[in-house]
Formats: C-alpha cells, structure tokens, sequence
C-alpha cells in the first residue's frame, strides 16, 4: 500500500541556532526516513495508514474458523484467515506463527482465558494479526512471566509483528507484569479496553529498529490502570481520537509525543507525559495539535508535561494542575490552543528548568520571554 509522505519536525539546538529534519511514513510499515519539516503534521495518515480492514470494527466471518478453549489445551495458528475465539479455560495461550505475509484476524468473541506464567495470546509471526473484540472478553496472567527460549515474553499479548485492536465489544486484561507488548508497531482503531497491569498498559519497542515501536490511537475507550506507564512506545505515540483515562506512575511515554485530537485524562505520580530520547528516528519532543489533554500530578518532584526535547502547543486544550506543570529541556512555543495552569489561563508555558532548577526560566511563551506561573 502506498502511503503519503507525512512528516514532523527533527529539532537539535546548538547554542541558540535550531537545524530541522523531518520524518516521512513510507511503505505503510511505519519506517521513518529524512525528509523536508513540516510544522503540526500529523505523524500518521489514518487514511494512508489503515486499509479498510484495519477500521473495520466487525471481521468478515464468512470462512472463518471457530475454536473454543480448553484448560491446558493450546490453539496454534500457522495461516492466514479470520479465527473465532470463545470458552472459558486457563492455562492455555493462542499462538499465532503464521508465514510473513499472512494476515491473521482474532475474534474475541465471549472469551475467557487465565494463565499463571505465560501470554494468553503470543504472536511469533505473521504480516499483521488483528484482535477484534466481538463479545466481551477477560484475558488474564496472573503471576511472573518466564521466557520462550530468547523471547523474554512480558505481556498478555505478546505479539512481535503488527498488531491492530479494534472492535464493538470490551476486552479487559489484567496483567502482573504488561498488558499488552508490540515488538513492532500497535495501532488501535476503536473499541473498549480496559487494562490493569503491574508495569506498562500499552508497551512498543523494537530493540533492531528504533523508528519502529510506535503507537497509533485513532478511536476507541481505553481505560488503563498500572504501575509504570500507561502507554509507552520507543518511537512515536500518536493521539488522533478516542478518549482515554490513564492513572499510572507516567501516564504517557515516546520519544515523539503528538495529540491531534480524543480526551486524555491523566492522573500520574511521577510525570503525566515524558518525551524521553529513545530513539534516533524521531524528535525529542511532545506536540499538541487539538483534543484535550488533562493531567492531574500527585505531590512530590513530579511533572505535569515532562520534554527532555522541545515542546508545540499548537491547538487543543491543556489543562495541568501539579507542583511543577512543565519542564522542558530544549524550547516551548505556544501559537495556539488553550492551556490552563493550576485553573488559570495563561499566555506562556512555564518551564521548571530541566528538571527542579527552580521555576520559570527562559523562553517559556515561545517568544524568548521570560515564563512564569
């Protein structure tokens, strides 16, 4: 599928100049490359990105194939087609380990799987697996996860190759360690999901290829209680729509952060979202184009909005409450949207200045201004 280029900004800072790059999605795999900057481009094309099948909330089951659980007993799928899932068992895990180019749809239909050390659903390989929720469905580990040979598994769908979630139903999952682990790109497209993990709700990351591992939402529910972070991705996390609540010690974590649209309600004790350097494909940055964002910190040396890199509000809602609101290492620029600081208005973004400098700081309304509360 030919995809559009789409780009962000690439930002270094040296002394005060400022030298842009930019980042283009190709081939419809998520692979980044260099291409001319673009201020406020959405990461990702929804239209470009998905074909019709990934928006698709309910599969084509003509020819589908429909398995039912049974406690110790493991379902292995090793083509392509669409699989009906449905029962009660425990200790019994799905494998998909399918050819490179086959396409794999999962329909969770009333399923309802428990196991005590491994991954209810595990993708080993395919082109793409789709996990669409047809009736409510519970996936559950309950304890500490152990190794498959070298693959360190750590979620309850584990999967090393695109994963698409969709869906008309709930699926909750509940996890002692992630709930849901990409070793490649996840995309959610709608559906409700709610996830109760010791560590990460959401977790992508490809040790081999850092311009992989991102995170795509464009619809659905998602309610996420853990441990770590609520969503967290190597690359990119993109929020186009959908409405989450995320209460979490991080609340959102990539290295490039974008919000174009959606709610996101935060609640996070240690920072709300964290643009951190985990990847050399990306910017270190986080970006609002639209929807609305809230983030409500806990007590302590916390941070509402949390860039290791720079940050562009550029549309939306912002509203932050906390000790410390913003902290960004590189610069802010502020030309549209409204934020909100502890319930005021304001007209420039604080800084807390990398990290408990103190409050304030240089360039906090984007003008070169000083910042302040």
């Amino acid at each position: 599928m030919k995809i559009k280029h789409t780009v962000i900004r690439k930002v270094s800072m040296i002394t005060a100049v400022f030298l842009f790059a930019a980042i283009t999605l190709t081939g419809g795999t998520g692979d980044l490359t260099s291409a001319s900057a673009a201020s406020g481009t959405a990461v990702y094309s929804a239209g470009d990105l998905f074909t019709d099948r990934d928006l698709s909330q309910t599969a084509d089951l003509d020819g589908a194939v429909t398995y039912t659980v049974t406690d110790r007993q493991d379902i292995r799928i090793t083509e392509a087609g669409v699989f009906v899932l449905s029962g009660t068992a425990s200790n019994a895990t799905v494998y998909v380990e399918a050819p490179d180019d086959a396409k794999v749809q999962l329909v969770l239909q009333d399923l309802n799987l428990t196991n005590s050390d491994f991954p209810c659903i595990y993708v080993l390989s395919a082109d793409k697996v789709f996990i669409t929720t047809a009736g409510d469905s519970t996936l559950t580990v309950t304890g500490t996860f152990r190794a498959d040979g070298s693959n360190n598994t750590d979620g309850v769908i584990f999967s090393r190759t695109d994963l698409v979630l969709n869906g008309t139903a709930a699926l909750t999952i509940q996890s002692a360690d992630n709930g849901v682990v990409c070793k490649d790109d996840l995309k959610i497209t709608d559906g409700t999901f709610v996830l109760r993990a010791g560590t990460d709700g959401f977790h992508a990351e490809n040790s081999d290829d850092s311009s992989k591992g991102y995170i795509y939402i464009g619809g659905g529910y998602i309610t996420i209680f853990c441990g770590d972070d609520g969503v967290h991705a190597v690359s990119v996390v993109q929020i186009d729509d959908g409405k989450l609540a995320i209460t979490a010690a991080e609340g959102i974590e990539g290295t490039f952060i974008q919000v174009n649209g959606g709610t996101v309600d935060i609640t996070a004790s240690d920072d709300g979202i964290n643009a951190a350097n985990k990847s050399s494909a990306v910017e270190t940055a986080i970006e609002f184009n639209g929807g609305t964002v809230n983030v409500a910190m806990g007590a302590g040396d916390t941070d509402g909005i949390d860039s290791n890199g720079n940050l562009y509000i550029n549309g939306g809602v912002i509203s932050v409450t906390g000790n410390s609101t913003f902290d960004y290492d590189g610069t802010a620029s502020f030309t549209g949207g409204t934020v909100y600081v502890n319930g005021q208005q304001t007209t420039s973004i604080p800084n807390q200045m990398m990290g408990g400098g103190g409050r304030g700081g240089w360039g906090g309304n984007g003008n070169g201004g000083r910042g302040g509360w």
